[in-house]
């Protein structure tokens, strides 16, 4: 149990296979974890373990084979509707023939709201990104970094209270993504919400969580969960100089590249049978 207190968000022997019969692909095997209200989770693992695939399921995006996942006590078959997302290829989500206003409007016509309640929305989530005063700017005209803020004020304006996000920093330099992790932080602590963050890297999953989910390589299990226990607030200085950071990273490392390491040994018979084969 988190000590954030009782879970919000609980997967269970989650499992998904692609294709039938000889073709099937077990890419998650059975994964189970809990989330708690206002917790910041992050999910590490091996090159193309089925991070990204394990969260669409989270999300409701793509059906499970096997296993559930269930919002406060309730299973989600649809993306819910407290739920936000946050995916890596900012460029792509955003319309670049839309302001940045207009973009981060976008789900909320979906919602019964007032003109006046939508444009509060709005102006609130680009202020929470430090993005007011390019409201008028089209995504174009604006830095990666700077886009990325757009997707992250477009989900906090959609008003979640849990927010999924895959990868949404890979695509950035490194003192940018600094910034955009030191935001989620803010975001987390000033809008109240659950967040579920999966990464490949292991120096942002412990900065940002209060515990780290590693899974194995495919098919995808759950290796390890590593409580978080650093102070806040978080620096991106002194909390990576921190004996207890150099620790924790050093365990999710070890973890992730002993996985790295027995799949290549049993990709090897594999890869014998081939040669002798061929």
């Amino acid at each position: 149990m988190s000590r954030h207190g009782a879970p919000v968000l609980e997967i269970r022997n989650l499992g998904k296979t692609y294709g039938a019969g000889a073709k099937a692909t077990r890419a998650i095997d059975e994964v189970s974890f809990s989330v708690a209200d206002r917790e910041l989770v992050c999910v590490v693992g091996p090159s193309g373990c089925g991070k990204t695939t394990l969260l669409k399921c989270v999300g409701g995006l793509l059906r499970p084979s096997s296993g559930e996942v269930l919002l406060r006590g309730k299973r989600v078959t649809a993306p819910p509707e407290e739920m936000g997302f946050v995916f890596q290829e900012y460029g792509r989500s955003l319309m670049p023939w839309l302001s940045v206003r207009k973009n981060v409007l976008l789900p909320l016509r979906h919602k019964s709201l007032g003109r006046s309640q939508r444009k509060a929305l709005v102006e609130e989530a680009l202020e929470a990104v430090g993005l007011t005063g390019f409201i008028d700017h089209y995504p174009w005209q604006l830095s990666g970094g700077m886009q990325q803020r757009v997707a992250i004020a477009r989900a906090l304006a959609y008003q979640p209270s849990i927010l999924l996000m895959d990868e949404p920093f890979a695509s950035v330099d490194a003192q940018t993504r600094g910034d955009l992790e030191d935001l989620v932080l803010r975001v987390r602590e000033e809008f109240a919400v659950t967040i579920v963050f999966v990464t490949h890297d292991i120096d942002e999953s412990v900065y940002l969580s209060d515990r780290v989910v590693v899974l194995t390589h495919a098919p995808t299990e759950v290796k390890e969960i590593i409580g978080v226990d650093l102070p806040f607030p978080r620096d991106q200085i002194r909390t990576k100089e921190l004996p207890e950071f150099t620790h924790l990273r050093g365990r999710v490392y070890r973890l992730i590249k002993r996985e790295q390491e027995d799949e290549t040994e049993a990709d090897e018979p594999v890869l014998e049978a081939v040669r002798e084969g061929g």
